[in-house]
């Protein structure tokens, strides 16, 4: 008895590989409300420089994951880094939290992932929040290193998941 074996011609094996990487794309970050990142222009954060993001929320019955991504560069002199985290509410009243994120660890071997040099850190900043007004909250983050220029964060984002 033969066996047929079937065979897929390449253009099929690429489109269905395109699909599968697609879905799981998609799958994995089901849980994403917001994200948005912030190149840092020539990696050195002025203490000038605020970073700030704009969000629209409509839904008060979810319960969100807040965290913060940071990427930096090994000439980052830091073992962590120091925020101010401004929030602006729908009401117009604002609070403002400091924050510390710890991106190497005693041996100032850096904490984050990624291949080569740079790395990616993301910091849970609050675990099942409820918003409680109806609107747009305002974010804003500033550099609290006591340095005017803060050489080696490249990237800094927001990302807010559904728990």
């Amino acid at each position: 008895m033969q066996q047929r074996i079937m065979r897929i011609n390449p253009d099929k094996k690429i489109l269905l590989l395109i699909l599968l990487v697609m879905g799981m794309m998609i799958s994995c970050d089901s849980k994403r409300m917001f994200e948005e990142n912030f190149a840092i222009e020539k990696e050195t954060w002025n203490v000038h420089n605020r970073v700030k993001f704009e969000l629209t929320i409509s839904d008060l019955v979810p319960h969100y994951n807040v965290y913060l991504n940071v990427r930096n560069a090994p000439e980052y002199p830091y073992s962590n880094l120091y925020l101010f985290l401004n929030t602006g509410y729908p009401d117009g009243k604002i609070s403002r939290d400091t924050l510390e994120l710890t991106l190497a660890d005693y041996d100032g071997r850096w904490l984050g992932s990624g291949m080569g040099s740079v790395k990616f850190s993301r910091f849970l900043l609050q675990k099942g929040i409820q918003f409680r007004q109806k609107g747009i909250y305002h974010f804003e983050l500033e550099q609290a290193m006591r340095v005017n220029e803060l050489k080696g964060i490249r990237d800094i984002g927001l990302r807010i998941e559904k728990e």
